[in-house]
């Protein structure tokens, strides 16, 4: 379940979509707009995020709205950034001379 999971986020696309609808539902017009994607494209990243369950769905006349099922995917995300930019900090130390990271400090 958890290479499950990861495999769901691993793709640049679903993350686009899961930051459009953090804060809101959206209909797939919407979402669309925000992402910058193909309708079909969209529409099946969407499924994969609601298969995962970290989207719900809901339809509303001949509207389909999205939302976040699981707000613990942002909890991940933001692990994970965290984690990216202490790493890329440490390197950015370990390259530059000693005199500049002193006088960026």
């Amino acid at each position: 379940m958890i290479a499950e999971r990861f495999k769901v986020l691993a793709e640049p696309m679903r993350l686009k979509i899961l930051h459009a609808v953090w804060d809101d539902e959206r209909t797939v017009g919407e979402i669309i707009g925000a992402v910058g994607g193909l309708q079909a494209n969209v529409s099946k990243h969407l499924g994969v995020l609601q298969q995962a369950g970290l989207v719900a769905r809901r339809k509303d006349g001949l509207r389909v709205f999205y939302r976040i099922a699981d707000p613990t995917v942002f909890d991940l995300c933001e692990v994970v950034c965290e984690s990216l930019h202490d790493r890329l900090s440490q390197q950015i130390d370990e390259i530059q001379p000693r005199g500049a990271a002193r006088r960026r400090a």
